[in-house]
């Protein structure tokens, strides 16, 4: 059985070398980080899980550069997004993020992708929250294309 840990990290918990450096002592085979590259102060989506938000979403550090930092500090932790919001980015750039990623870290990550769930933020970033799974099929395509096309 193989275990990986999806952790919110955040400029107030411990960092991403030292996470990963941690669970990889311990035989974890992967951390997972999610993805909000902000939450709008006008927020009027409702958290899923009922109440208030948790202050980590408003910390989160962006995953590429976090995985990245784990990447540094570790030999075999495979490293993946939990998600990564492709809608909201633009596929070239996203796809030379990961693509990097990859390279840098010895081929260990693992591109998790979803739509999300915050539609103010998908709004900010020219997203329409009714389209979000078509805006994130395009980009997928695109970046599958990127990555494989000569």
């Amino acid at each position: 059985m193989r275990i990986g840990a999806l952790i919110f990290l955040t400029d107030t918990t411990i960092g991403p070398a030292e996470m990963a450096v941690e669970l990889e002592q311990r035989g974890f085979e992967s951390l997972w980080v999610p993805e909000h590259t902000h939450i709008p102060t006008g927020r009027r989506t409702p958290y899923p899980a009922g109440g208030e938000l948790p202050e980590e979403y408003r910390r989160t550090l962006d995953p590429v550069v976090a995985l990245a930092a784990a990447a540094a500090a570790t030999a075999h932790l495979r490293l993946g997004t939990g998600i990564s919001l492709v809608a909201q980015h633009h596929p070239i750039n996203l796809a030379k993020a990961v693509a990097s990623l990859d390279h840098v870290s010895g081929g260990r990550v693992l591109f998790g992708i979803g739509v999300g769930w915050n539609h103010d933020e998908m709004e900010d970033h020219g997203v329409d929250p009714a389209r979000r799974r078509d805006h994130a099929r395009e980009h997928v395509l695109a970046m599958q294309q990127l990555w494989t096309a000569d």
